[in-house]
């Protein structure tokens, strides 16, 4: 027989009644994109009454228009994703050729039809997200919302019409957008909001930037066939990944034929009759039709007046929030890319469900930010899970184990193609638990999330070593490295003893 609460709880829970009853919604997110729509569904399931904001649907991203589902769903990974796949199959034609396939005519490359293919396919994901929020019972608002106090939301309608609702707790959820340089000719370039959606495919490409979306977009239109040049600050390109890998990748994208030319700059843009005129810090000067800047995202927090209710920022705008998404008003929350913590679309879920458990399910739950996987998707891909080699020195006691394992992929020793494939684990020498794992080359993200479920349970060496491979594949790699490449001592220096 369930116990009876006092008298006081009693008053305290109709209390509670009585102040939720003075609010419009549970919960009001702006920003319909993965994190925010993940926080308002799992909310409502928990009984929340949940309202949520977002722009209009565009596929360019702009203080007007966004779109449910934000930047990964509209402009980011997925339609990325979808270019990918279509910039490989130049790749596997030409394999083709070695495996009998007789290809005797001309085959051409149809941008459009990619284009309308990722367009439709994008809308479509643009309406399963405005039916998951109706399923689950949320209110949907199509405008501009703003922090207008503590508990009060100001929305914009797409007609000018502004509306005010108040709410017990308010989750910002807007993510970020793509930065532009501050150099002269800066409005010749594009984002890769632009990049997704170009009426045609460039011949002569510029790609300005060292990170993933840079990396990306030169392999897919590399492997269309534009000519590529990328531009880069560092020596190498992936900057905060394993060196060894960013190296592997730097070789691949050459071999594949994209110009590389790295600790340089781009110092002015200047439009001509052939094309834009594009001018480096070395004094180069070069051709393209397109100019592409990756050079970073910021949070996106400049409109929403978050300064009127006392919400602390950061230096690069990003809120500030605790462990638990909570910023420092306790009414207001954040999640996603707008919080600058670990910027990936999975995470952005990991925030959007922790959050929704803390505040509306009673299980106060903070994200794990360890053993996240990622990938790049350049041709081949970039995936790692855990810590680099460098990351795993920082951070050792003792000494670090380096086990790797470079080799021809099968499919290239018919197709004749050279391009290797090599795999990474980063192994504590006292605990033999593993604390990194990489791999570049095909299916590499594939393989990557498997191995990060280990990573996550806490995996040994002696574990991977235990586990039966599967023949033939490039994955059973990862299980059949027996010889250490180098034992590395905390000061970064190999041991000479092996």
């Amino acid at each position: 027989m369930p116990r009876k609460m006092p008298i006081d709880g009693e008053v305290n829970q109709a209390s509670q009644v009585e102040e939720d009853a003075q609010f419009d919604f549970d919960l009001f997110v702006i920003g319909a994109g993965s994190g925010g729509v993940r926080a308002a569904r799992f909310s409502a399931n928990y009984g929340a009454k949940v309202g949520i904001c977002e722009l209009p649907f565009h596929p360019i991203s702009s203080e007007v228009n966004g779109g449910v589902g934000g930047t990964c769903v509209l402009r980011g990974c997925v339609p990325k994703k979808i270019l990918v796949y279509g910039a490989n199959f130049g790749g596997e034609i030409e394999d083709a050729r070695n495996y009998g396939w007789e290809i005797n005519e001309r085959v051409d490359f149809n941008w459009k039809k990619l284009m309308q293919k990722k367009s439709d396919e994008i809308l479509r994901l643009n309406g399963i997200y405005k039916r998951l929020l109706s399923n689950a019972g949320v209110k949907l608002y199509e405008g501009e919302g703003k922090v207008a106090g503590p508990n009060e939301v100001e929305l914009t309608q797409l007609d000018g019409t502004k509306l005010k609702y108040s709410a017990k707790h308010i989750l910002i959820a807007t993510g970020s957008k793509a930065q532009r340089p501050d150099i002269p000719g800066q409005e010749l370039g594009i984002t890769s909001d632009e990049a997704l959606s170009l009426e045609d495919l460039p011949k002569r490409a510029v790609v300005l930037g060292g990170g993933y979306i840079a990396v990306e977009f030169a392999s897919i239109w590399r492997g269309m066939g534009a000519t590529v040049d990328l531009f880069f600050r560092r020596e190498l390109p992936l900057r905060g990944f394993d060196d060894e890998m960013r190296a592997v990748v730097a070789r691949n994208l050459e071999g594949r034929g994209i110009n590389l030319h790295p600790r340089t700059n781009l110092t002015e843009l200047t439009k001509t009759e052939d094309g834009i005129k594009v001018r480096t810090d070395h004094g180069e000067e070069l051709l393209a039709d397109v100019v592409l800047f990756a050079t970073g995202r910021a949070p996106n927090t400049k409109r929403l007046n978050l300064e009127a209710a006392g919400v602390e920022l950061d230096k690069t705008g990003a809120v500030k929030v605790d462990e638990f998404s909570r910023t420092n008003i306790p009414s207001i929350w954040a999640a996603g890319d707008v919080t600058n913590r670990m910027n990936l679309t999975p995470v952005a879920l990991m925030e959007g469900t922790c959050f929704a458990k803390t505040v509306f399910a009673g299980q106060p739950t903070k994200p794990d930010y360890n053993h996240i996987p990622y990938a790049v998707f350049s041709i081949p891909p970039l995936s790692v899970v855990g810590l680099s080699e460098e990351q795993a020195l920082d951070q050792a006691n003792g000494d670090v184990l380096v086990f790797t394992s470079t080799f021809n992929p099968m499919k290239n020793t018919i197709s004749g193609r050279q391009e290797k494939t090599i795999m990474k684990l980063v192994v504590d020498a006292e605990t033999d638990k593993v604390l990194g794992a990489s791999m570049c080359g095909p299916d590499a993200p594939e393989i990557m999330q498997g191995i990060a479920v280990a990573l996550k349970c806490g995996a040994t060496k002696q574990q991977f070593d235990s586990t039966v491979g599967i023949h033939p594949s490039a994955a059973e790699e990862f299980v059949t490295m027996r010889s250490v490449t180098r034992r590395v001592t905390a000061s970064g220096k190999p041991k000479t003893n092996l």
